[in-house]
């Protein structure tokens, strides 16, 4: 006789079928978007597209390409991909660390958040208006455009700028009814739907003789090494012991227990860097399309000076990142609030007098931890540039690539984690309330 299933079993079963659900949105939502970077703009010529994109892969278009999963060399509805709106976010987050009315709508909890999230849309629609008509002028010019006119350019930048929210919409729905973050997901997806192209690039480099087997060898090795590292890095924290006071529980005397508060190495995660290129890309871009119009061939020079693997952008990318890193760092954890809550739990750290004392220390240890942190980002995200400097490997999937796909794939399995834990937990709050006995299979 077939056993009935306990009230614990069916919690579990409900919370793995919201799981599969999820996880279902997030596939769906991802086919989606693969789907829709196959699309093409209306009125372009693929082959004189193809050159055009082919003598600028190099460049900052490379990178962008990279980060829209092909979509811009393919000039597809989705080409523009989600990079203004994370401009957009750079933006609106840098004005709340200026403007008193942005910071006080930060601490308004929900509404506030609401609103600066419409800023933010508002902010993505202009970059991509921006960005779309830029990219559709520059084509007419480099004779991509079929039939050039006042028809095409409105056409062309309403379905760009169109594809681009629709990508933001797409994120917050697989935010919501997903599991992780939307638009992380969707560059997650971007940069590994290249991974085939670049492996077959550079195995046809080994064929071509101008990389050679050893040499190939090394890099998987190396690339494999950066992935640890990233790993490592990502995990590692300084542990602060924390100590809790003597409580008096009627006639006992409880004795303090001793704790640790975590601190991560990288608090900013993959921020920094994604920010970063975002911010580098956008100005590089704009002045590449809006260089063949006439009276601005000026910004050919600020397209070469700005473009991937060049010296000012290393350094202007470096600075970008430490920035970001602080920045961004400051903007999730408050240390003068973290040790007013320790105060208030009666909870110490040995040696350090309570409120002010504790908070200068906290913040000058995670000043040094932030340093770190932001070093190992500049590392890490300029590797390529090593690999086609000393190697000469067209390599872009690398550094910034791995990192956020580590990272992103982190927080995802980490999700998914947390989620089967919390249905666990409530199948045995279940048990415990129906007295029945406990089944988590």
């Amino acid at each position: 006789m077939a056993k009935k299933p306990t009230l614990g079993a069916g919690a579990s079963a409900g919370g793995l079928r919201e799981l599969r659900h999820r996880l279902l949105v997030v596939l769906i939502g991802l086919l989606i978007y693969r789907l829709g970077s196959y699309i093409p703009v209306p009125g372009l010529d693929p082959a004189r597209l193809a050159t055009i994109f082919g003598s600028h892969s190099k460049g900052a278009l490379g990178l962008f390409n990279m980060f829209s999963g092909g979509a811009l060399a393919r000039m597809t509805i989705f080409a523009l991909g989600v990079m203004p709106y994370i401009s957009s976010s750079i933006i609106v987050q840098m004005f709340g660390s200026v403007f008193p009315k942005v910071k006080e709508l930060r601490k308004e909890g929900e509404a506030g958040k609401r609103k600066l999230t419409q800023w933010t849309r508002y902010g993505t629609l202009i970059l991509a208006a921006f960005q779309g008509m830029g990219i559709t002028v520059w084509l007419a010019h480099g004779g991509a455009v079929l039939y050039t006119g006042l028809t095409f350019y409105f056409v062309a930048v309403i379905t760009l700028v169109t594809g681009t929210m629709f990508l933001v919409w797409l994120g917050e729905q697989i935010t919501e009814r997903g599991i992780g973050n939307g638009i992380s997901l969707l560059i997650f997806a971007s940069i590994a739907s290249r991974f085939p192209a670049e492996a077959h690039q550079i195995s046809q480099l080994v064929r071509d003789g101008q990389i050679s087997a050893l040499s190939l060898i090394l890099l998987i090795a190396l690339l494999i090494g950066v992935v640890g590292f990233v790993v490592f890095m990502e995990r590692a924290q300084r542990r602060i012991t924390i100590q809790y006071a003597k409580k008096q529980m009627g006639r006992k005397m409880m004795q303090g227990q001793t704790s640790y508060f975590p601190l991560k190495i990288n608090m900013a995660g993959v921020i920094p860097p994604i920010f970063a290129s975002a911010m580098l890309m956008f100005p590089s871009s704009i002045a590449t399309f809006f260089a063949k119009v006439k009276g601005f061939g000026w910004l050919n020079e600020v397209a070469l000076k700005l473009s991937y693997g060049q010296p000012l952008y290393i350094l202007i990318f470096t600075i970008a990142v430490i920035f970001f890193c602080f920045f961004y760092t400051a903007l999730i954890f408050n240390p003068k609030e973290t040790a007013d809550n320790l105060k208030k739990s009666g909870a110490y750290i040995p040696g350090i007098r309570p409120g002010l004392k504790t908070a200068e220390y906290i913040d000058r240890v995670l000043t040094r931890l932030t340093m770190a942190g932001s070093i190992y980002l500049v590392l890490v995200s300029l590797l390529p540039q090593y690999f086609i400097v000393f190697w000469h490997v067209p390599l872009y999937f690398g550094g910034t690539s791995i990192l956020i796909m580590v990272v992103v794939l982190m927080d995802f399995i980490a999700q998914i984690q947390a989620h089967i834990m919390s249905s666990q937990y409530a199948s045995i709050m279940k048990n415990r309330g129906g007295g029945s006995s406990l089944s988590l299979i």
